[in-house]
Parts: C-alpha cells; sequence; structure tokens
C-alpha cells in the first residue's frame, strides 16, 4: 500500500472532479473509478488513470483499490421528482456500502466519504449542525438516500475498524457546474427564472469543498462528520447581492409559499400522466420551502478550513459562465 496513491470515486461529478484536479496538481498519484469510455475520455486531461469500475460491482472495486492508501468517495445520485427513486437508493447506499466494504478488504488507510448537509435532518428554522437533533423525517428521497447512506458508512466503517471521515457539503457552487441547483444562478441571471420563493440557503464555493476533502484526510476523527457550509442567506438576500455583483436579474416576481405548494402538486400529476421526470414536484417544494441554514464552523476549527466570501465565489462562477457564453456579461461595471 502507498499512501501517495489514491483512488477517487465519482471523478468525472463536480465535486470528484475538482478532487482529481487538486490531488494530481499536488503531485498525488491518483486513480478514477471510471464506468465507461466516456467517463475514461473525460478523465484524461485530469492526469489521473482511468480504471474500469462501478461502486455497484465490490469486485471491480477490490481491483481498483490494490496498493491505494486513501479513498476519495464521491461517487452518488443527486436528484429529485424522480417517479421511480430505486436507482438512487442503490447507488448512494448499496454503492457506499461496497465501497467501505472493498477499502476494508484492500487495507485502505483512510476512506473520505462525500455525504451531504442534507443528512442532518435540522427541525425547520434551526441551525444545522453535525450534532444537530434529526427531525425524524425526509424531506425528499434523495435526502433520505443520503441519510440512510451516511449512516451504513459509519456503522460499519466502525465495525471493520476502517478510518472513514464524512465530508457534508451544503450546496456546492463555482466554476465548472452548470446542473442541479447552479440552473436557478444561471437562470437568474439570464431572465428564464419565472419565479422565486422567499427562503433560505447555504452554500459552499468548490474550492472550499476541494480543500476540506483534502483535509478531512490529513486531519478528520475517524467516525466523525464535517459540515461544509461557507454562507447562509435569504433568497431575497441572494437577488440583491447578485444585483449588486452583477446588476441582474432585473426583475423578480416572488411567489407566495402556498402558491407553491399547489404548483409543485399540479406538475407532479402532470408526470403521472405523461410518464416523464419533471423538474418540479411535492418533494422538490417541500425542500424548498423547509430551506437551509447550516454552520460550517467545525470545519474552520478542527480541520484547519478558510472559507472563501461569497461575493468573491459569485464574481468568479458568473465571469466563468459569462466567458462561455452561459450567462451575459455585467450589466454594470461592479464596484
Amino acid at each position: 500500500m502507498s499512501a501517495d496513491l489514491v483512488l477517487v470515486t465519482g471523478g468525472t461529478g463536480v465535486v470528484g472532479r475538482a478532487i482529481v484536479e487538486r490531488l494530481v496538481a499536488d503531485g498525488r498519484a491518483v486513480r478514477a473509478l471510471a464506468r465507461s469510455e466516456r467517463s475514461v475520455a473525460a478523465l484524461r486531461p485530469s492526469g489521473a488513470t482511468a480504471v474500469p469500475g462501478d461502486v455497484l460491482d465490490v469486485a471491480s472495486l477490490r481491483r481498483a483499490m490494490e496498493g491505494v492508501g486513501t479513498v476519495f468517495h464521491a461517487a452518488g445520485a443527486n436528484a429529485t421528482c424522480l417517479r421511480d427513486p430505486t436507482p438512487l437508493y442503490h447507488t448512494n447506499v448499496e454503492g457506499s456500502v461496497n465501497v467501505i466494504r472493498a477499502a476494508a478488504d484492500a487495507s485502505v488507510g483512510c476512506v473520505v466519504y462525500t455525504s451531504s448537509a442534507a443528512t442532518i435532518g435540522e427541525a425547520e428554522g434551526t441551525v444545522g449542525r453535525e450534532d444537530s437533533p434529526h427531525r425524524g423525517s425526509h424531506l425528499s428521497h434523495y435526502e433520505r438516500s443520503k441519510h440512510l447512506a451516511e449512516r451504513r458508512v459509519l456503522d460499519l466503517a466502525d465495525e471493520l475498524r476502517l478510518r472513514v471521515v464524512s465530508v457534508n457539503p451544503s450546496s456546492v457552487q463555482g466554476p465548472g457546474r452548470t446542473s442541479g441547483s447552479a440552473r436557478l444562478l444561471l437562470d437568474a441571471v439570464n431572465g428564464r427564472l419565472p419565479a422565486l420563493v422567499d427562503t433560505t440557503i447555504s452554500l459552499v464555493d468548490i474550492d472550499d469543498c476541494t480543500r476540506g476533502h483534502l483535509l478531512a484526510e490529513q486531519r478528520g476523527a475517524a467516525g466523525e462528520r464535517y459540515l461544509l457550509s461557507g454562507a447562509s442567506l435569504t433568497t431575497r438576500e441572494a437577488v440583491a447581492l447578485l444585483r449588486r455583483v452583477w446588476g441582474r436579474p432585473e426583475r423578480v416576481r416572488w411567489v407566495p409559499r402556498r402558491a407553491a405548494v399547489v404548483v409543485g402538486a399540479l406538475v407532479e400529476a402532470a408526470a403521472f400522466l405523461i410518464r416523464r421526470d419533471l423538474p418540479l414536484c411535492r418533494e422538490a417544494v417541500r425542500t424548498l420551502l423547509h430551506g437551509h441554514r447550516y454552520d460550517g464552523s467545525r470545519a474552520e476549527r478542527e480541520l484547519g478550513l478558510r472559507y472563501t466570501p461569497l461575493e468573491e465565489t459569485l464574481r468568479r462562477t458568473l465571469a466563468w459562465y459569462a466567458e462561455r457564453g452561459l450567462a451575459p456579461p455585467p450589466r454594470r461595471a461592479a464596484p
């Protein structure tokens, strides 16, 4: 086993790709799990060695982990409003359990597990921390799958005496992300967002998320979890910040919370009738209205992480979008 040899699962995803690039830049020897030829091609420019495998194939995981000192398990499925959420549980729960078992079999020294801030399950209106009591219910199948996965991972790691450190990012934003929650940012600055609901969101810069993972490997305590969250703000505050930084959006329509619930139910019914997954449903509205405000200070105190100011993250991200024609240039010079 070589301490410098690292395996990354999910290396073509937003978080996994950033981890791969940082490890390679630091001079580490990096393997990245690849499920397809397309993944192999996507990993080639990173400098990592693509190895065939799938988190649902334990034998391939064991082969990929031969001689590996650290595994960064960043593979996972993130989706809402699925008519059939079964694949979500297969990937997030069963896939994560497979990684832990394979790592123990291969005598890996450390697994840094990319969990989610959603696993905290804090009550509505409270600040989520690592030790927050779980509300006892789940807002979505995604949240439930990640909560179940984290519990299985940490329990199994304790049973197998494997060092596992859990990293729980809030909404990851930054250059390179164009899907998921980043669509809201893109739609807002492009004037394509029909309406917004007043809620609370928590964000972490992609660079801070990457550093948090590497610091967790170096300094994280086994069996512990570390929330990564650099800023929390309301959507009204977010709109005001976007206008100050980029001069957009010019206009925003605000939808009453009750109206959002009705719209979510109607769209979900339509998805059932036409037998297609649509981007809005009751669980998406439920998650949105609950809102999230996370405390990421434990990672600062114990790991030594320093968060990027939110305004800097937004400027860098919007500039990246504009350079690629994904967003318009700023409407006025930023102060």
